[in-house]
This record gives C-alpha cells, structure tokens and sequence, in this order.
C-alpha cells in the first residue's frame, strides 16, 4: 500500500422507492450479441467469446446463421437468455430461443430482429416487495409467460432503474446459494 493520501468520493446511493421493472427470469444460458461499428458480430457466453467451433449450447452457430436479421440491432452488446430445446428447463420447447434482456428499448421494437424475443415484462411501476410477490405468484399460478403452459417458470428479475442494478427472485431455493447440493 502506498503512503499516499489522496481523496476517494463515497458513491451516490440511489432511492430505494423508484421505478423498477420486473421480467420473468427464463432458466437458460446468459448470452450475448456483439456488433462492432463496422458490421462485425460475435457471440459469447456469460464469461467468453464463443464460436461455431467452441459453442455454448449452439448459440454461436445461431448467431452465425442469423446474422444478416442480427445486425438490425445495432452496434454495442446485446445481453439475453438462451433457452428452450436441451438447455435447464427446456420449457417443453422443440426449439432454442434468445430472449433479450433491454426491455426499454426491444419490448415494444418495431425494428427487433424476428429471431430475437424479449423477456416478458410483468410489472413496470414503483419498486415494492408487493410487487415483486404478484409477479411470482403469477407464475406460480398462471406459469411462464415466456413459453406459455409451462408451469415450471424460475422466478423473476427486478430491475432497479435508479440504481442501475438487478435482482434475482427464484420460486424454489431462493434462500440457497446457486449450486448448493440438496
């Protein structure tokens, strides 16, 4: 550690009562888009990069084969769930899909790619633990409104506008780290 004193801001905190928006969390693999201001695209996993050759659950291969629908969403990274056919719960589906998390600006898009889907919003208003208790108990009683007539549905993500942060509520195991052995 240096002997050096220099002056370090505390960080603002954002207000706790604010807008939040709460989507159904789709038990898949986090994917990713990359789209360079050039009109080059990758794909990559929570962690990597990812290829045709080293793929994650085949999602690179799709990216490649989609790629002329895929660059209508721009430059930048686009983050999202990969799921359905083979991958967690499958959802009964016969397919995979990729479902984009950037609700703002995909939910209500026009211009969205037709192979991409957007995770279903299911409350969009002021943060509140009883909000947050209605959208899990509307899975729990009506399943995923991502793959509808599955009624395994994992939980939900509450995203904190203000605070730029999300959070995850699942319907079993919630109180147990991911990947605690039963």
């Amino acid at each position: 550690m240096s002997d050096e004193i220099t002056f370090e801001e505390f960080p603002k905190i954002a207000r706790l009562n604010r807008e939040c928006v709460i989507s159904e969390k789709i038990d898949g693999t986090n994917a990713q888009i990359i789209i360079s201001e050039s009109g080059k695209i990758a794909a990559a996993s929570r962690s990597r990069i990812i290829t045709p050759k080293d793929d994650n659950f085949g999602f690179a291969a799709w990216v490649e084969n989609n790629k002329p629908e895929l660059l209508k969403l721009g430059p930048g990274r686009h983050f999202g769930e990969w799921w359905g056919a083979g991958i967690q719960r499958r959802y009964g589906l016969a397919e995979k899909r990729f479902s984009l998390f950037n609700i703002d600006r995909w939910g209500k898009s026009c211009d969205r790619p037709g192979c991409c889907h957007v995770v279903p919003t299911l409350y969009q208003g002021l943060f509140t633990t009883d909000a947050v208790n209605a959208a899990l108990e509307d899975l729990r009683v009506n399943g995923s409104h991502a793959a509808l007539g599955f009624m395994k549905p994992e939980g939900v993500i509450i995203w904190h506008i203000a605070a730029r942060v999300g959070f995850k509520v699942t319907l079993e195991r919630d109180q147990e780290p991911k990947g605690k052995a039963l």
